[in-house]
């Protein structure tokens, strides 16, 4: 090889998997497919508060079609895969940017969100993985008997043991601080134009869709523990 073709391939620019910018734009858009799933899940559980028969009967309704419905299960395992494997990717070339920690760490203008987005990523991973143990698989279900097609009695009887519940809703506390930095950072990542005020107001939208997305979820458990839901 001559010596001109070293110096073209040395300093070709990078695929679009294997630059900064295509690993950012990768979590952007499975992202967008994790959030706009979490918004539809949540809509079809709040359907618990309208009775046995309407929440079996939206669950009944998801298994309508399983070819769709395994079509839909795949988009979002490799979203979540693609998704995990690029923020691995990015942490591992900021901790190799810089292989000397700083002596002295002073968050300036991080969030809580942004600081605690790699480590509450790996837990709610698992939060994930044990709810489709418990309501989908069944193989955990403490304190009752599982029944196959009676989700509105599985999820009660699921959420009426404490400590269920109360893992569940510290993991959605931390999928809320992971959704509040992950809707921002995919705005970013979509390339949006913003100015110092334009960022404010982006900030605290993708903290309210939080909130709002959150308290949601959390009402369920926290009915079935007061017997609102019974």
């Amino acid at each position: 090889m001559s010596t001109s073709a070293v110096a073209v391939s040395k300093h070709r620019a990078p695929g679009f998997w294997q630059s900064t910018n295509g690993k950012k734009i990768v979590m952007a858009v499975t992202g967008c497919i994790l959030i706009l799933f979490i918004i539809g899940h949540l809509l079809g559980n709040l359907l618990i508060y309208a009775g046995p028969a309407r929440y079996n009967a939206y669950a009944a309704f998801l298994h309508f079609d399983d070819t769709l419905l395994w079509i839909i299960r795949s988009v979002l395992i490799v979203s979540v895969v693609l998704h995990i494997e690029a923020a691995a990717q990015l942490w591992l070339r900021n901790k190799r940017a810089r292989p000397v920690n700083y002596s002295r760490k002073e968050a300036i203008r991080s969030s809580y969100a942004s600081r605690t987005m790699y480590w509450s990523g790996p837990i709610v991973l698992a939060f994930v993985i044990f709810h489709l143990l418990e309501f989908t698989g069944g193989f955990i279900h403490p304190g009752s008997r599982f029944i196959a097609g009676d989700v509105y009695h599985n999820v009660v009887a699921g959420f009426s043991v404490w400590w269920i519940s109360a893992w569940y809703i510290f993991s959605l506390c931390l999928l809320g601080l992971h959704l509040r930095h992950g809707l921002w950072s995919m705005l970013q990542s979509f390339g949006i134009p913003h100015s110092r005020a334009r960022e404010v107001v982006l900030k605290r939208l993708a903290l309210w869709i939080a909130v709002v997305l959150i308290a949601g979820y959390i009402s369920i458990p926290i009915s079935v523990l007061t017997g609102l839901v019974k």
